[in-house]
């Protein structure tokens, strides 16, 4: 699916996608224009098509001896999201959901009282959330570090907060669900590694439109989800575990059957695996949805990908910028897939509404999403437009219009 036969881009080559072949495999294309891939990307056929075959495969044998004759095709979702990211599947769980995945990780930490947990004011605000509840419980302390005037967390500032506090737990979120925003989350993970720290990374919006190398981050546990940018099914999404996390024991509060074998009436030991932090009941469907996901990425290309999705990004803000009474919010040296901007003149759902009549499906970001940026930024809502690689320039231009259009139309 990728045509190289382009020229080189300024210190690479540019890879040039068949996007008529792509839009051909998405039906999706055919009905909306969708430029709400930070929510769900479009499925690809070929990811139905796992899904249907293996329900109706349930529905005509059974739920147990279906996924025993797909035992093969499961195993690929491990060795599939491994090459994504540049690990082994032994290193791979699955999990329902990103934030699930995110949970049973911080749940193997034995927080104590004091322990710093050491993160940024960009952070997903479902992790946000999630530190502030282990605040109530285990009076942990959170330090937010700060952002560089032009946008993003300073890592030095960063850094020396690590020396300061030794904290228990580093976090931080690849792209934030809010904003373009682009961690620099590799350079934070030297500094973690130098300091022998436990990093955690949230990569739900940059799977499947950046290259992940989870060797090159630095982290402990990566969390992401499928249905976003990787264009998998919902309810699914994985964890990531280092080895060194494995070695030194660490596993979920609450370990089950799979992740663990009763050994003896008082006693259980955690399998060696990442497994320890499954459960037994899988979707076996979702699995293998989210295994032809990953395989159709891989397929069409990450390099290719990171090249063709945050430039149409890029295209739509300059189209957005000019438009009177519309802001575009995205700050950073580096942005994203994920464009947000604020309108004079209109409610929030009285504005998405007006672009769901058009055809354009996008998506409101509220200030309790982003309590830091939000305020900073002195706004309380914006909508979100996040284009990907099988989208069109065309799509882009029609879409920007589209906002002007209804600029000029303002009511409250």
């Amino acid at each position: 699916m990728i045509d190289n036969s382009s020229a080189s881009g300024p210190g690479r080559e540019a890879l040039r996608l068949d996007v008529a072949a792509l839009r051909a495999d998405t039906p999706g294309c055919r009905q909306v224009i969708h430029f709400n891939n930070a929510g769900c990307g479009l499925l690809a056929a070929p990811v139905t098509d796992a899904m249907i075959g293996h329900l109706n495969l349930e529905a005509r044998m059974g739920g147990y001896e279906a996924s025993a004759a797909r035992a093969a095709e499961v195993r690929e979702f491990y060795t599939e999201i491994a090459a994504l990211i540049n690990t082994t599947p032994d290193n791979i769980a699955f999990a329902g959901s990103a934030t699930h995945a995110y949970a049973n990780a911080l749940s193997s930490i034995p927080f104590e009282t004091d322990d710093v947990i050491l993160t940024t004011r960009d952070d997903f605000v479902s992790n946000q959330i999630a530190f502030l509840s282990l605040r109530k419980r285990f009076g942990v302390r959170i330090v937010h570090a700060p952002n560089t005037p032009e946008g993003g967390v300073d890592v030095e500032a960063m850094a020396a907060l690590m020396r300061t506090h030794r904290p228990r737990l580093v976090s931080a979120t690849h792209v934030p669900t809010n904003s373009g925003l682009v961690s620099p989350v590799a350079e934070i993970g030297r500094h973690c590694r130098e300091l022998d720290l436990l990093y955690l990374v949230d990569a739900c919006q940059s799977l499947g439109q950046f290259v992940i190398d989870v060797e090159e981050i630095g982290c402990d546990f990566l969390t992401a989800t499928c249905r976003k940018f990787l264009r998998g099914p919902r309810g699914s999404g994985f964890l990531y575990v280092s080895d060194r996390v494995l070695r030194a024991g660490y596993e979920p509060l609450f370990i089950d059957m799979h992740g663990a074998r009763w050994t003896e009436p008082g006693g259980y030991e955690p399998v060696a695996t990442a497994a320890r932090f499954e459960e037994w009941e899988f979707p076996y469907a979702t699995v293998l949805g989210s295994a032809a996901a990953t395989r159709y990425a891989r397929k069409v290309g990450i390099e290719a990908i990171e090249q063709r999705t945050p430039a149409l990004a890029a295209r739509l803000r300059d189209r957005l910028a000019p438009i009177p009474g519309v802001r575009v919010l995205d700050r950073g040296p580096r942005l994203a897939a994920l464009v947000t901007f604020g309108i004079a003149g209109w409610q929030p759902q009285l504005f998405k509404a007006a672009m769901d009549a058009r055809g354009i499906n996008s998506a409101l970001s509220l200030r309790e999403f982003a309590q830091f940026d939000f305020g900073d930024k002195d706004v309380d809502w914006c909508l979100r437009l996040s284009p990907h690689y099988y989208n069109t320039e065309e799509e882009v231009d029609h879409v920007a219009d589209a906002v002007a259009d209804l600029a000029g139309q303002g009511r409250r």
